[in-house]
């Protein structure tokens, strides 16, 4: 954490932690709003994490008062939960949803936030089965979108998601494949427009950039892949200099 909260974010903040100690066991939308019905999505479980963990270092670095020992143990069961109710030994991943089949690109953001390392054997497996079912043309799909899909409702078919193809990049950097997050990283930046944005999502087939456009979330995330490229080559560096 970078800088401690001010008085009156943590107060809100703790306002927000009293509803998640109860909120989190809830199904719900999930990080893309689907449409059909709810469920426990494995994104906003790990998030549930990443609140109840931040809250801890908030207190552990900056002094911050709070029920700190309640925060550890709600942060330690959802960590169990997850590992053991969002794991398809079938698909040798960590699924979208807890008893599902379906693979789900946000699950890259685990190590991203903190949840596991990237080198984790069961996230590593994660993210083969991911690039093995998500990848169009070398980029991914946010999930399968298909004509009686339960996940969305929606008709089959979308572009690549940039946002996750990004996150592919820094999960790749922080698992020491340097030139391979490189490569992506320079593909995706040649998607960009003539002064340098992008979209949310894009079509490999026509070349052209769809959705909300231009998309924060996806530049967001083209930072993040920056920095972990960089970070990256410091430490090859480092080491080859050692």
């Amino acid at each position: 954490m970078a800088r401690p909260t001010d008085d009156n974010i943590w107060s809100l903040t703790g306002k927000l932690l009293e509803w998640l100690e109860e909120g989190w066991r809830c199904e719900d939308a999930g990080i893309w709003e689907v449409r059909g019905p709810s469920r426990h999505f494995t994104h906003s479980k790990v998030m549930a994490w990443v609140a109840f963990d931040r809250a801890v270092r908030a207190h552990e670095e900056f002094g911050r008062e709070g029920p700190v020992e309640r925060w550890r143990k709600l942060r330690n069961e959802i960590e169990a939960e997850v590992l053991a109710r969002a794991w398809n030994e079938e698909k040798r991943a960590y699924s979208q949803s807890y008893g599902s089949d379906e693979l789900d690109a946000s699950l890259l953001l685990m190590p991203l936030v903190g949840f596991l390392p990237a080198t984790d054997e069961r996230f590593v497996s994660t993210v083969e089965a991911i690039r093995r079912e998500l990848t169009v043309d070398g980029f991914l799909l946010r999930y399968v979108s298909h004509a009686g899909c339960e996940v969305d409702r929606l008709p089959p078919g979308e572009g690549v998601f940039l946002p996750c193809s990004f996150w592919l990049v820094e999960v790749l950097a922080h698992q020491g494949k340097i030139d391979e997050a490189r490569e992506l990283f320079e593909r995706l930046l040649d998607i960009r427009n003539d002064v340098g944005l992008l979209a949310e999502e894009y079509d490999p087939a026509t070349g052209r950039q769809l959705g909300n456009f231009p998309q924060a979330f996806t530049h967001l995330a083209l930072i993040g892949a920056a920095m972990a490229i960089g970070e990256g080559r410091r430490m090859q560096d480092s080491n080859g200099s050692g």
